[in-house]
């Protein structure tokens, strides 16, 4: 497995982390509205992430980012436009010619120019600052976005149980999927994303690709009500494995799984052993049910 650590792309991944908030964004203004903002994540691609489809009053349209052909796709009913994906572009100017693109086909959209969950301030519309582009670094990245998708979705999607199959969050910009049991809780604090972020229990498992104080990529499990107490760590696979309590996260170092002779294996004793802890820890319901297997013949695509 190849670790593209933050440090070696930091700043094309901080050129697609400002497109995702563009194209999330625009979701937030027209997608139907779901728990949790799921309306308003972005589908992970074999090229990069999307919209999905949207519609804007009586027209159907959808916006890609593609990286491997390095080119935004504006899609209104099959009227396709581009954008280019280069080095030295600023995000005011790809700002420009994304919603011009939709206006010209008569999909006239405002959204919020603020970056929202981002140290980063500058209005989207506004910044001037030529960005980065690398080809090669984009795509070492995004194959970890899908290594990651692959893996929860082994985990989560047979599950019988209400669950938010991965998607790239655009404000943490981490790949996540949630299992929810369906248990209101509401958030204490009157914050406009969080309250509706966390008003349920529910689990998340997440990919979060590094920063500049923690340069390895690591995976995720956080709970909803938050635990910031010392958990069972007995039942916790693999070994390298850890909870930290302050921030009420299980984490998994990217390296770690990489080294391991079965990376897969590893991913999914992770997912099962904190969901297993965690479960038990905020009292759901016995959960046994969600494992039942599913009386559907072997997929043969899978052997």
């Amino acid at each position: 497995m190849d670790v593209i650590k933050h440090s070696e792309w930091a700043e094309t991944k901080f050129t697609l982390h400002l497109l995702s908030q563009i194209l999330g964004k625009i979701k937030l203004e027209t997608a139907q509205q779901e728990p949790q903002w799921a309306h308003v994540t972005l589908a992970i691609t074999p090229n990069g992430f999307t919209t999905g489809l949207l519609f804007h009053q009586d027209r159907a349209f959808q916006v890609d980012l593609d990286i491997y052909e390095s080119h935004i796709l504006i899609n209104v009913e099959g009227n396709v436009q581009t954008v280019a994906l280069e080095t030295a572009k600023s995000i005011k100017i790809y700002f420009e010619e994304i919603f011009e693109a939709l206006a010209s086909k008569g999909i006239e959209l405002k959204i919020n120019p603020k970056p929202q969950e981002m140290a980063y301030k500058d209005n989207l519309n506004e910044d001037d600052t030529p960005l980065t582009f690398n080809w090669e670094q984009a795509i070492r990245g995004l194959k970890l976005f899908h290594f990651a998708a692959a893996e929860q979705l082994k985990f989560i999607g047979p599950l019988r149980s209400r669950k938010m199959k991965p998607a790239l969050f655009w404000g943490t910009f981490d790949v996540s999927s949630l299992i929810l049991p369906g248990i209101r809780q509401p958030y204490p604090e009157d914050k406009v994303i969080e309250k509706a972020a966390f008003d349920e229990h529910f689990i998340e498992y997440g990919f979060w690709t590094g920063d500049a104080n923690v340069d390895v990529p690591a995976f995720f499990v956080l709970p909803y009500p938050f635990v910031n107490k010392e958990l069972d760590s007995e039942r916790l696979k693999p070994k390298d494995a850890y909870f930290e309590a302050s921030l009420s996260e299980y984490f998994l170092m990217l390296d770690k799984v990489a080294g391991s002779p079965q990376p897969t294996q590893a991913m999914q004793e992770f997912f099962r052993s904190t969901f297993d802890i965690l479960s038990e820890e905020l009292g759901w319901p016995d959960c046994s049910y969600y494992f039942t297997p599913l009386d559907m013949p072997e997929q043969t695509a899978k052997k």
